[in-house]
């Protein structure tokens, strides 16, 4: 097959959502459908009868949540899908943020019952920052919950999106029957009593035809006619060009629990989502259709199998077609380098493959020397934009609780850090370590992780400070009047650019005033 055919089958997304709206779930069943994998686990915070697939740290499988991003492949009707489940927990964000990079389009779920929430529209915002294709699932259907039209309005208004119907509930919670789906135009009914089938679909050209009454009642069939009436009134009708530009957003009704709704999703994606796009680089747009390999790496993990200790770094491919024992370029390090075992990925499952196409995500065994950020490629020297690290939100000092471990302790910090889920500052003043995350349950994974996959143990203490700002200096008299001033809040990160912890808002306010030649950058890209 031609790079142009390998291109054109493939489809590379995210799934985004605020904790607890189904997002893992949805993403079982799309690879239940997708005959990945046999039989879908369940995301649950007590008793786990089946982990889910794309929750494989032990973790995540305890308390029930995503705290890494996922990545899982498989075929679909002639085209390659690659999911990214991402975490949806504030928290962490920062993963969340940095695995968008790396998609073409995302879906983003939300519940019924809750509608709209804080971290949906935080996600939503970035995806629209960069016009992302995005296509909005309503979840958790056979439970009691917001009007559909009243949910549309309310998506709308809070992410700001444009709204193009897709399917529409017949009925809600004790009421739910089914979803008409108005993109293949056919009547998909639920049955209650026997929640894990999957439904049948029956053909159903015409609503105003008599037999739809038979199968949903007079009443809800009546209303089914007068909400499509009103759709097609108020609602634009979809349209390729303006999905792919971000501008119009398909939407699509169900219960990812009770496989309601997903196969009509999943069919209608692999049919509008986009293929891998271009990229913008520093040097210039790298299209995917280009000879040349070309990447980047955009998420490490320590340990994915604890029991080999490897380190896996996640790369996104650009351009060209990337093959097996092959001499490729390491940008930032100038260094050549070949991947002798690179990785296909079902969440912590891998197998070796011999070479791989634009859109798809590859594993490379890492021995430490890539970062988050990295670009690969052939030979030409480009630096993709766009991952940056954030300023923390929360400070603390970390302790080595067994002296006798501080090998490990230092490896695992070393390791964990490098993944991006925490930033590590070294005050230059007496060079304890710190630990800056965006949410505080990352304070927890990172002990958890410590002890079960490092063998060490830490304790916290609390560092107070605002926010951390990545200092750029124009005037080398400025810098060492305020190196002197700010002594004790004066750090290195883990890549030893020099950081101010800036104990408060009004602190850095007043820095800011009077040394007017150094930036302080909220970020580390600049």
């Amino acid at each position: 097959m031609s790079l142009e055919s390998e291109i054109s089958i493939r489809r590379t997304f995210g799934i985004i959502s605020h904790p607890d709206a189904g997002k893992t779930t949805l993403t079982e069943k799309l690879l239940l459908f997708g005959g990945a994998i046999q039989e879908a686990g369940a995301v649950k915070s007590n008793k786990v009868k089946k982990a889910a697939t794309s929750d494989f740290m032990e973790i995540e499988k305890q308390r029930g949540i995503s705290v890494a991003t996922s990545v899982m492949g498989f075929y679909y009707k002639d085209k390659k899908i690659n999911i990214l489940d991402t975490p949806g927990h504030q928290d962490f964000a920062e993963d969340t943020y940095r695995t968008l990079t790396a998609c073409d389009s995302v879906i983003v779920v939300i519940d019924v019952a809750k509608g709209v929430e804080p971290q949906t529209e935080k996600l939503v915002q970035v995806c629209r920052m960069r016009a992302t294709p995005i296509i909005v699932f309503i979840n958790k259907l056979d439970r009691e919950g917001k009007d559909g039209f009243d949910l549309i309005d309310e998506v709308e208004q809070k992410l700001g999106l444009t709204l193009c119907p897709l399917s529409w509930p017949i009925g809600m919670g004790q009421r739910f029957q089914g979803v008409y789906n108005i993109w293949e135009r056919n009547l998909n009914l639920y049955s209650a009593n026997n929640k894990q089938r999957i439904s049948e679909v029956t053909s159903f050209k015409d609503i105003q035809s008599p037999e739809l009454n038979g199968f949903v009642g007079d009443e809800a069939a009546e209303e089914l006619r007068s909400d499509m009436e009103l759709l097609d009134a108020v609602y634009p009708s979809f349209n390729q060009d303006s999905y792919e530009k971000g501008a119009l957003c398909p939407v699509f009704f169900g219960s990812a629990l009770n496989n309601f709704g997903v196969r009509e999703l999943l069919d209608c994606f692999q049919e509008i989502a986009p293929q891998p796009q271009p990229k913008h680089a520093e040097e210039r747009l790298v299209l995917p259709n280009e000879s040349d390999f070309s990447g980047f790496v955009f998420k490490i993990h320590a340990n994915i199998d604890p029991n080999h200790r490897n380190r896996i770094a996640f790369l996104k491919v650009v351009s060209g077609t990337f093959q097996r024992n092959k001499t490729y370029l390491h940008t930032r390090t100038g260094k050549p380098f070949k991947v002798s075992a690179p990785t296909a990925f079902m969440a912590s499952k891998k197998s070796t493959i011999d070479e791989a196409f634009p859109g798809d995500i590859i594993g490379i065994p890492d021995n430490g020397s890539f970062r988050i950020g990295d670009t690969v490629s052939v030979r030409e020297e480009l630096h993709y934009v766009g991952i940056p690290s954030f300023s923390p939100e929360h400070f603390r000092f970390i302790n080595n609780a067994d002296p006798l471990k501080s090998k490990q302790l230092n490896k695992g910090i070393d390791q964990l850090m490098d993944e991006g889920v925490a930033q590590l500052f070294t005050l230059k003043q007496n060079n304890r370590k710190i630990i800056g995350t965006v949410g505080a349950l990352q304070y927890e994974v990172i002990q958890y992780r410590l002890e079960h996959e490092y063998n060490a143990k830490c304790s916290y203490e609390m560092f107070p400070a605002f926010k951390a700002c990545w200092i750029e200096s124009f005037d080398d008299d400025q810098l060492r009047e305020f190196s002197s001033l700010k002594q004790r809040y004066l750090a290195e990160d883990k890549f030893g650019r020099l950081v101010f912890l800036a104990d408060s808002k009004f602190s850095l306010q007043m820095a800011q005033d009077k040394f007017d030649k150094i930036t302080f950058h909220l970020k580390s890209e600049f």
